[in-house]
C-alpha cells in the first residue's frame, strides 16, 4: 500500500507484480488545455489512462466558485469505476509538469477514502530516466463500481474561512510574485488572503523535478505547522494539493484544502484582500 510518493523503480516492480496499479496520466497545461491529452495520445506509460484537469478532476464552474471547483463526488466515482478502479485498486497518478496535476488526482482519491494511491515521483521524466517504456497504444479497462463513501480529507468553504480568518493557519502555494500581488495573470485581483504565508509548491522539489526527501520536507514544513495544521490554497485548488502531498509525505498529516482558493476569494469584492 502506498499513500504519498512512489519511485519509478518501485512502480516498475509493482507493475510486474500480481496486483499492478492503475496508472492515471494527469498531464496538463493551463495555457493550452488540449496539450496534455495530445501528449498522452503521443506517448504515455503503458496502460495509463488520461484524466483531464477541467473535464475529469474538476466540477462545473458557476463564475463564483473558482476556476477548478471540486468534481461532484458521484461523477468522480463513476469516472474511476469506468477505468476499472475499485475501492481496493492500487492507483498511481503522474504528470509531466512537476506533479501538481497528479497531486490533484491523488488528493481527490484520498478525499474519496482511497487507501492505495500515490504520485509517481518525478513523473514522466523520472520514468524515462529509469528506462521505463512509453507507448501510444490506448489502454484497456474492465469497468467496475466505485463506492461512494464519506469524505476522508478535510475541506473548508469560503464562508467558514471568512469567519475563521485570524484564527486559521493559511498557506498559499502560488508563486511569490502572485502572492505579493505584483502580478496576476489569471484571477480577478492581485494579492492574497489576509494572514496567509507563502510556500511556493515548486519549493517541494529538487532540481531534477523529484520531491525532496521526507526529512528535508519535514524540516521545511514544520515551521508552517507551528500555528496548527494549515488550510492550503492556491489559485484554484490545484497546486495546493502539491503542498498537501509534500506535507503528508513529510509525516505531518493531512491538512485542509480550500478548494475555491484565490480564484473564488478574489471574485467576491466583499472579502478582505492583502498584498505585500
Amino acid at each position: 500500500m502506498t499513500q504519498t510518493l512512489i519511485s519509478a523503480a518501485e512502480l516498475m516492480q509493482r507493475l510486474a507484480g500480481a496486483h499492478p496499479p492503475v496508472l492515471l496520466d494527469c498531464s496538463f497545461d493551463l495555457a493550452n488545455p488540449a496539450a496534455g491529452r495530445r501528449a498522452w495520445e503521443a506517448a504515455h506509460l503503458p496502460g495509463a489512462h488520461y484524466l483531464h484537469l477541467d473535464d475529469d478532476l474538476s466540477g462545473a464552474k458557476t463564475g463564483a466558485n473558482g476556476r477548478h471547483p471540486l468534481p461532484e463526488r458521484t461523477a468522480l466515482t463513476r469516472r474511476l469505476g469506468a477505468l476499472g478502479i475499485g475501492a481496493a485498486t492500487p492507483v498511481v497518478a503522474y504528470d509531466a509538469q512537476g506533479g501538481p496535476y497528479a497531486a490533484r488526482a491523488w488528493w481527490l482519491l484520498v478525499w474519496l477514502g482511497h487507501d492505495d494511491v500515490a504520485v509517481l515521483d518525478g513523473g514522466v521524466a523520472a520514468w524515462r530516466s529509469a528506462g521505463g517504456a512509453m507507448t501510444s497504444e490506448p489502454p484497456s479497462a474492465t469497468p467496475t463500481d466505485y463506492p461512494l463513501r464519506a469524505a476522508a480529507a478535510p475541506t473548508i468553504d469560503r464562508t467558514a474561512l471568512r469567519t475563521a480568518l485570524g484564527r486559521t493557519n493559511l498557506v498559499d502555494a502560488r508563486a511569490p510574485e502572485r502572492f505579493r500581488g505584483e502580478v496576476e495573470p489569471l484571477d480577478a485581483a492581485a494579492g492574497h488572503i489576509p494572514g496567509a504565508r507563502n510556500r511556493f509548491f515548486k519549493d517541494n522539489l529538487r532540481s531534477d523535478g523529484q520531491f525532496k526527501s521526507a526529512q528535508a520536507l519535514r524540516a521545511e514544513w514544520q515551521p508552517l505547522h507551528a500555528r496548527g495544521v494549515p488550510v492550503h490554497y492556491c489559485g484554484s485548488g490545484v497546486t495546493a494539493c502539491h503542498n498537501l502531498l509534500a506535507a503528508a509525505h513529510a509525516g505531518l498529516g493531512m491538512g485542509t484544502l480550500y478548494p475555491g482558493s484565490w480564484s473564488e476569494w478574489s471574485s467576491d469584492l466583499a472579502l478582505p484582500q492583502a498584498t505585500g
